[in-house]
């Protein structure tokens, strides 16, 4: 079995959510890969400022892949040899975002519609790659009815590309839907490269579903935030784990930010590891209040956990 530090488990880039703190506690409990939100590289390429956060890795995380995301090769091309991307391992690059301000700039998952670009990015991307491995996130197809998955995944294993990771679902099917395992399992039957599975992954039923595709990986989204823990739970071993602790270290790996962006930042976060939590809907509303980051940690406090 080809596996990621002896797992088979990814964390996915997850935008506003897969930051430092949460790839530090996920490979605490059993993640092989951790991706980084997705960045631009045309913000890279004309230096936002914003991006530099975007790429801090943590003291505690084993194996940090970027995810870039764009549609011009030659940026593509020249962003690659930045000193910045060259602490990275994995340059995964994203053919499947949704959202429209990404889709109507021709990125994302607007990419799908032709695979001739693709392969031309995946073959920019390939050939600044100096060691790094390349790997590309697409979805079943951009509508329904027209899911070119296998297509696609054919061009970017001609590209060069070393993993596919492929989201069932259409670009207009968002997040809503079932998951087409189908599509998954027949990328996976037509290239010979690694293909990561994605799509509703939330505990081992869904685990084992995915893997039935025949796929080499599994990654996991939505099940991971607030339940860093999931990871062990799928490899079936034994651990503890505190809301109160996890927040506050999830907090501390963030220091290198100002203090009220990690506030805010983190009160998103905080409401999914409350989640099901006896008692959680008034500390919520209390730690949605907070002005500062003091106030918030002495809110987690009350938790007595």
């Amino acid at each position: 079995m080809i596996t990621y530090n002896g797992s088979d488990l990814i964390l996915a880039p997850i935008a506003g959510y897969s930051d430092s703190g949460m790839r530090t506690l996920c490979f605490e409990y059993g993640a092989g890969l951790c991706y980084t939100e997705m960045v631009s590289a045309k913000g890279l390429y004309y230096k936002n400022e914003n991006t530099a956060d975007l790429l801090t890795i943590g003291a505690g995380e084993k194996y940090t892949g970027v995810q870039l995301f764009g549609s011009e090769a030659n940026i593509i091309s020249e962003v690659m040899n930045y000193e910045v991307l060259k602490k990275f391992p994995v340059i995964d690059f994203n053919m499947g975002c949704p959202v429209p301000k990404v889709v109507k700039n021709g990125e994302g998952s607007a990419l799908l519609k032709n695979p001739t670009m693709v392969y031309n990015i995946v073959k920019a991307l390939k050939s600044q790659a100096a060691g790094r491995k390349i790997t590309v996130k697409i979805r079943s197809g951009f509508y329904s009815g027209y899911e070119n998955a296998v297509e696609t995944a054919l061009a970017i294993e001609e590209g060069g590309a070393d993993m596919i990771t492929v989201h069932g679902r259409t670009r207009e099917m968002y997040y809503t839907g079932k998951v087409n395992y189908d599509i998954i399992a027949n990328v996976k039957s037509e290239v010979k490269i690694p293909v990561c599975g994605n799509g509703d992954v939330f505990d081992m039923d869904s685990y084992l579903r995915m893997k039935d595709t025949g796929v080499d990986f599994v990654m996991i989204a939505r099940g991971a935030i607030g339940r860093p823990f999931i990871f062990a739970d799928l490899h079936k071993k034994s651990y503890s784990f505190s809301v109160t602790d996890a927040i506050k270290k999830h907090i501390k790996t963030l220091s290198f930010l100002p203090e009220n962006v990690v506030a805010n930042n983190m009160k998103k976060h905080i409401a999914y590891y409350l989640k099901g939590k006896s008692g959680s809907k008034a500390l919520k509303e209390s730690i949605f209040r907070a002005n500062s980051l003091s106030e918030l940690v002495s809110f987690i406090d009350l938790m007595g956990e």
